[in-house]
């Protein structure tokens, strides 16, 4: 997965080990904070990253849903939520980045 990340975040990790363990920390102890599931915080951060405009997060996001056994289908389901919420333009802007990762399957 480490040739899938960005090169920049990847430097930041080599030269800052500290700072990359400590941001490891945080999400691990964010994702042990409360009830969600796996499947379920990755399907949240992935409607985050939609909503929030972040294509590699979207991307980053995509491929770890499937990673841990989300459907095509489900990933799908979440830019299409966003229509109401977030408008159309930016949910088919998020199924377009999804899509970016699953036509790559």
């Amino acid at each position: 997965m480490s040739d899938q990340l960005p090169k920049p975040f990847v430097r930041m990790r080599d030269d800052y080990p500290q700072i990359a363990a400590a941001y490891d920390s945080l999400g691990e102890a964010a994702g042990a904070a409360g009830p969600l599931d796996d499947t379920s915080q990755h399907l949240v951060k992935l409607g985050m990253s939609i909503a929030a405009g972040l294509e590699g997060a979207t991307h980053s996001h995509t491929r770890r849903a499937l990673e841990a056994g989300v459907s095509p289908e489900a990933i799908r389901q979440v830019a299409l939520l966003g229509i109401s919420t977030l408008g159309l333009p930016r949910a088919m802007m998020g199924l377009t980045w999804i899509n970016d990762i699953l036509d790559q399957k």
